[in-house]
């Protein structure tokens, strides 16, 4: 009978009486996928421009979708999303993963990044430098806890942005106004930190216009502006009704 392989992490299980003089090749490289489960950091390059970038668990073998740590690294090229693979040659395969976003999204391209499984519909949005714990079923991936990052908006540059949730921007509008587009398809929960940064004037001198995108900001159907100097707010969203309410609006 030839080998089986195990479904989450694709172990080789040899048969009795098979594999004669392989047990300890076979056994040493099954511990070794056994150590990138439980301790394994891995840089995956996310610098793909014609495609998305897939994790790989393969048979028998170690694999960078074997590893505990993912660390998503590079330039990126395109709007880009982390592929989880569904199964295995063994079924379905439940992961749970760490993945940081370390990767290079320069202000003048504004590329997106997200995680979702190969079988999946409903990707996951990464905010820029955060850390994430994700597990996935083999049907979906689920975000279980995120450690924000910091992205710095600097309008001589940049002068739109479509936040995701989790996002905490650290804006200088020093040469101009910026207006950022709060996400189209919140859940409950959600927050989108903005902090005046401003070198010189600030939010009073060229203003900050939060886009609603169709959702409500307090209950109000219209755009938020901030234009006070050294202005600080974390909006999270309620509900349809209420959409983004105020977790704190700071002004000093």
């Amino acid at each position: 009978m030839a080998s089986t392989f195990s479904t989450d992490l694709a172990l080789e299980l040899v048969a009795t009486g098979e594999k004669a003089g392989l047990w300890g090749t076979i056994t040493n490289t099954n511990l070794q996928i056994l150590q990138q489960s439980a301790t394994g950091v891995v840089n995956v390059p996310m610098t793909d421009a014609s495609s998305d970038v897939t994790l790989l668990l393969s048979d028998g073998a170690t694999s960078d979708g074997k590893n505990l740590y993912l660390k998503l690294t590079g330039t990126l090229q395109r709007n880009q999303t982390l592929i989880i693979p569904a199964s295995t040659t063994g079924g379905t395969a439940t992961r749970v993963y760490i993945i940081q976003d370390a990767t290079d999204r320069t202000t003048a391209n504004k590329y997106t990044l997200s995680i979702k499984t190969a079988s999946s519909s409903n990707p996951i949005a990464v905010p820029v430098g955060s850390t994430m714990l994700i597990h996935s079923n083999g049907t979906d991936a689920r975000l279980d806890i995120l450690q924000k990052g910091n992205f710095a908006i600097t309008s001589s540059s940049i002068t739109a942005y479509t936040a995701v949730a989790g996002d905490n921007l650290l804006i200088d509008t020093t040469a101009a106004q910026v207006t950022i587009t709060l996400p189209a398809s919140p859940t409950m929960g959600d927050e989108v930190s903005i902090m005046d940064v401003s070198t010189t004037g600030g939010f009073g001198t060229n203003k900050v216009i939060v886009d609603r995108n169709s959702q409500p900001i307090r209950g109000a159907a219209s755009n938020l502006e901030l234009v006070t100097n050294n202005q600080s707010i974390k909006l999270r969203y309620t509900n349809a009704t209420k959409g983004w309410q105020y977790v704190y609006n700071q002004t000093s």
